[in-house]
Formats: structure tokens, sequence, C-alpha cells
């Protein structure tokens, strides 16, 4: 990998470092306390055209790439990670739209997205199917001149507040996941509704909602490559999504890492800074250790992305590395400032929250372990 950066990537995460540290870190705090949408965040991305990062000029995108795009996720989410998260989903509209959609296709959602003006998700996750992608329920009927989906989607991010849907059903259940197949679903499409908004244990301010398809007509057009091809597209999808799920974990513990290093340089016990006793610089160590390794299998998987090659086992090591290590890191965190750590007048407690997620979205630990294992398994010597 060559690690120098282009003048134009230099430029735009000047531009990035900026704003992340200005005006979307100082209200993280309080855009997890409220619990509301950070509108205001989306809004400042937008107008400086992030979400077009990945996105090709015909399209109304920058077409910097993948890593381009880890790189500017990475600072967004040390910042916030509620708003790097919702620009990440973002990217799983727009990334099968990109890569299966057809001119028609590309030429409508994408300058929407690519400009901000519209949000994409992505609607996968089921009641019985997570892990388990190939056991979706929600069931698509052809008829005359489009579908009829009928259905529930759950825990969905950027639900409700996204503008447009990539939704995974099943043409044939019969076939299980050779069934499945994916649809550009528009909100205040007819049938297409919102249910739950599901409250967790962090990240109070990202939307994670139910979507609910009652006899919710989808014209055919809005077919994504073609029938019974929702299986390829979802698993492709997930693999890209890795990426950006993984960086997301790394902002958290880089997040971690700093207000840990900088507390144990003031905090004074027994005449001295608690960053002079080993203990505490060997947690130090291992923090700075296991983020730097994230760090190079998340920028690696990216830069295979841009080059058309293979990523998938890469992205993987770098999702589960990389979320992990933000649990640790972050627990750890909490430990450096002792009882501070535990007061939600610190931000390391609200990190040990939002990184536990981490290690279940995108597929689980466990999950990414069988992945690749499978992967390395079928290498060649």
């Amino acid at each position: 990998m060559d690690f120098d950066l282009t003048e134009e990537q230099k430029t735009i995460l000047e531009l990035v470092d900026e704003v992340s540290e200005k005006e979307i870190a100082p209200l993280a705090d309080e855009v997890a306390q409220k619990g509301e949408f950070p509108k205001k965040n989306i809004e400042k991305l937008a107008s400086l055209d992030l979400f077009g990062v990945t996105i090709p000029p015909e399209y109304g995108g920058l077409g910097m790439g993948y890593l381009t795009w880890a790189l500017i996720a990475e600072r967004i989410s040390r910042a916030c990670a509620t708003t790097g998260l919702i620009f990440g989903a973002n990217l799983l509209c727009t990334f099968p739209l990109l890569n299966f959609g057809n001119e028609w296709q590309k030429s409508k959602f994408l300058p929407p997205l690519a400009r901000g003006k519209s949000l994409g998700a992505f609607a996968l996750t089921e009641p019985e199917a997570g892990s388990d992608a190939g056991n979706v329920q929600t069931t698509a009927r052809r008829e005359k001149g489009g579908y009829i989906l009928n259905g529930n989607k759950i825990f969905i991010t950027n639900g409700e507040v996204a503008d447009i849907y990539i939704v995974i059903a099943n043409l044939d259940k019969k076939r299980g996941a050779r069934g499945l197949a994916a649809f550009i679903v528009e909100k205040g499409a007819e049938g297409f509704s919102f249910g739950q908004h599901f409250k967790k244990m962090g990240l109070e301010a990202l939307p994670n909602v139910e979507l609910i398809f009652e006899d919710c007509w989808v014209p055919e057009e809005n077919l994504l490559g073609g029938e019974k091809k929702g299986f390829r597209i979802a698993m492709q999808t997930f693999a890209a999504g890795r990426i950006g799920v993984g960086i997301g974990a790394l902002g958290i513990a880089e997040a971690a890492f700093e207000k840990a290093r900088d507390y144990s340089k003031e905090r004074i016990q027994f005449g001295r800074s608690i960053s002079t006793f080993q203990a505490i610089q060997h947690i130090l160590a291992d923090m700075a250790t296991k983020i730097e390794a994230a760090r190079y299998l998340l920028y690696k998987a990216a830069w295979l992305l841009d080059r058309g090659k293979p990523f998938e086992k890469y992205a993987s090591m770098g999702k589960l590395y990389a979320s992990e290590a933000a649990m640790w890191v972050s627990t750890k965190a909490v430990q450096v400032l002792g009882g501070y750590g535990y007061m939600k007048d610190y931000p390391v407690e609200r990190y040990m929250r939002e990184a536990k997620l981490f290690e279940i979205i995108e597929g689980t630990s466990e999950i990414q372990r069988g992945i690749i294992a499978n992967l390395i398994l079928k290498e060649k010597e």
C-alpha cells in the first residue's frame, strides 16, 4: 500500500478535521443526551459534498474512492459515533446502486444521495433474518408492471429519516437465499410505513426503526440487479459495509484512547501523574497498538476495494478486530479514569456503551470469524 495522500485528499481531510473538531465533537454529548437526530451535523456534511465521496462525478459525486471515504468517516466517527453511523448507513444504499443499478437507476437516485439531499438506508434484518441472511420472510409478489411487498424489517439504521431504501425481499421462498431480490423503495410509497423506534443501550440518537410493508407497490423499474440477485447484492453490500462499521468502531477507540491518555497526564496520585505508573503505561501502549492494527486492516480493505481486488477477508478482519478493540479500549478508558470514568460528566462511559453495538451489526464477531475461516481455508498455498 502507498500511504502517501494526494493533495486533494490532504485538503479534504484538513477540512473534515476542522469541521469534526469544531462543530461535530462539541455537540456529541448533547446529541446523545437528547436522543435527537443530529440534523445540523448531517446538513454540514451535505454542504461539503461528503456524501458523494465514492460516487462518480457523472452522478454528482466526488469520485474519490473508498479509502478516502474511510479516512473521512474515521474522523467523523471519532467526533460523534452517531453521525458516523448515519454517514456509513448511507453508503449501504449508494454501494448497491452504484454496483448493481442500471443507468436509469443510477441517474435518478445517485445524484440526490451524492448531494445529501436524500439519505439512504439498507433493509434486510427481520425478526427471523439477521445472521441468517437467507431466511428473509418479507415477500415480493409479481404484479403487472411491478411487485407487491409484504413484511417487516427491524433495527434499520436511518429508518424514517432516509428517503431511499434498498429492501431485500423473497420472490420464491422455496429457493431460500436464491429466491431473494433487491428493490429500491422510496419514502412515501403506497403501503410503506414506519413502526417501532427501538430503544438502545447507547447511540440513542441513531435512528433504528421498524419498516412495515403492507401491499407496498414497487414499480418494475425499481428492481435492482434483476430477479433473484438479492442475496448476492446483500452479501457484497455487507462486505463493503463492514469497512464502514469497522471505521466507526475505530473512531470510538481513538476518542476513548485520547481521553484516557490526556486524563492520565493530569490525574495526580501519590504525588505524581498516573501516566508515570507502569500499569497505566501498559494499558495506553496496548490501546495504541490495537488502534494502529485495526486502522491498517481497514485501510487495506478499502484500498483493495478501490482497485477492484478481493477485499472481503480484510473487511471482515478489520471489522472484527476494530469492533473488539473499541470495546476493549473504551472499557479500559473507563478503568483509567476510575470513578470519573463511570460518571456521565465524562464521555468515556458513553464510548463504552456505544462500542458494544459494533460487535453486533453487519455480522457479529462470531459471524466474522466464520467468514474469515471460510475464506482462508479456500486460499491456495
